[in-house]
């Protein structure tokens, strides 16, 4: 079928998915909707994110609806504001094989075949990440962000599966899985990102780059023995990551008791674990060398999975590197105090002077209070602060509507939920 002629059914589809579903106020929470089976308004994520208008300055919401995404993602400086809302994290994946290795001497190597710089590979020019987040205000939930080439191999070169290098990147209930560097944040130390309840996979550096990036709730789950977990590399970040309540955990081959909190890459970084569990066992240096001597790698209040805090007198305090052939030394504490521990918190990390609060968008509002279904007509009553609502036919996506009352498409085949829809287009309990 012709590109244009698969678009445009698309774009009918979706709109008449939202027309069937309304009250006077009519119309969808979503600005556009995204789904492989032609039900939205684009088949693609990348179709939806070029159809944004530029230089937004409120979000523009995207809902993906479940499926496979196989494509590479790129949100461009002149879109700022894009909302990604996925429909399940386990089941809207944005996915693609590709690494950024250069040309090896020998071109049968595996590699080389899904390397962005190999002339002749589907991948060939692309960027060198899944996804790319070059905008500011980028917001997403409730999707898997994966390098099918790190996942698959197991192995190197890097394999990106997100690039955020922008200002107010916020992030929830997210899935990021390659080997090599999963995910590099920003490299610019003002710019803030703020991770909430998010899984991070990996095995080498697998958050690496700079900025203020505060980690909270969240799981790093290590795939191999030696896992090295960040790489920073900030010159005076204020905060640096700060990876707060979180859990650090992995297979089997990880718990080996030879994982490494992190490395320092570049310049003066730092990185403080505060209130981590460690569900497998970390080396008792804790760190390791690589290209520079940290501003500061420490810790406060890990502990093991009963509860147990962790001796951290064996943590590494000196770091040796090499640069312009000079062999060099460095120190690092290895522990801040509770007072500092105290500081390193959403309210002083994240607001900044423009006040960016993302723990706003991430509210979950109440499901919806008696939802009555009649045959093909489904009522509920008002949530308050709701953008909108989405009908659920058992798991499926069955209408958008604004309103409160929905005539379906067709008689329900499993159980009807709505969820409400805030304003950033998080959505609600059911």
């Amino acid at each position: 079928m012709n590109p244009t002629l698969r678009s445009t059914l698309a774009i009918l589809g979706g709109l008449a998915l939202v027309c069937s579903c309304q009250e006077e106020a009519g119309g969808s929470p979503f600005d556009a909707v995204v789904a492989q089976d032609g039900s939205g308004d684009y088949t693609s994520v990348q179709e939806a994110v070029n159809a944004a208008p530029d230089s937004l300055t409120a979000p523009w919401l995207i809902f993906v609806k479940n499926g496979s995404y196989e494509e590479q993602v790129v949100i461009p400086q002149t879109k700022p504001y894009i909302h990604l809302i996925g429909q399940n994290k386990e089941q809207t994946i944005i996915h693609l094989r590709l690494n950024v290795g250069a040309r090896p001497e020998n071109t049968d190597e595996e590699f080389w075949k899904y390397s962005v710089h190999n002339p002749d590979s589907p991948v060939g020019g692309l960027e060198g990440a899944v996804v790319t987040v070059k905008a500011p205000h980028f917001y997403t939930e409730n999707i898997s962000y994966v390098n099918d080439y790190g996942v698959e191999a197991q192995d190197g070169p890097q394999a990106l599966a997100m690039k955020s290098h922008a200002d107010c990147a916020a992030f929830s209930n997210c899935i990021f899985r390659s080997f090599q560097d999963t995910w590099m944040t920003t490299v610019r130390d003002e710019d803030r990102h703020y991770v909430k309840d998010c899984w991070i996979e990996g095995a080498i550096d697998y958050l690496y780059g700079g900025g203020d990036v505060l980690v909270e709730n969240s799981t790093f789950y290590n795939v191999r023995s030696g896992s090295v977990i960040v790489a920073p590399c900030h010159t005076a970040a204020r905060y640096g990551y700060v990876i707060r309540d979180c859990v650090v955990d992995g297979n089997e081959s990880a718990a080996d008791g030879k994982l490494a909190l992190g490395r320092p890459w570049h310049n003066s970084p730092q990185a403080r674990y505060v209130n981590t569990t460690m569900r497998i066992p970390v080396s008792a240096e804790g760190w390791a060398d690589m290209g520079t001597a940290p501003g500061i790698f420490a810790e406060y209040a890990s502990h093991d999975i009963d509860g147990r805090e962790l001796d951290l007198n064996g943590r590494k305090t000196v770091y040796t590197y090499t640069r312009e052939g000079v062999r060099m030394n460095g120190t690092s504490r290895t522990s801040i105090s509770a007072d500092e521990a105290a500081e390193l918190v959403y309210e002083n990390m994240i607001p900044g002077n423009d006040g960016w609060d993302p723990r706003s968008m991430m509210v979950a509002l109440p499901a919806p209070g008696n939802v009555s279904v009649d045959r093909q007509s489904v009522r509920w009553e008002p949530v308050a602060d709701a953008r909108g609502y989405i009908v659920f036919d058992g798991e499926e996506v069955a209408a958008f509507t604004t309103g409160t009352r929905c005539s379906l498409p067709s008689a329900p085949k499993g159980e009807v939920k709505v969820r409400a829809v805030n304003a950033y287009g998080s959505l609600g309990a059911v």
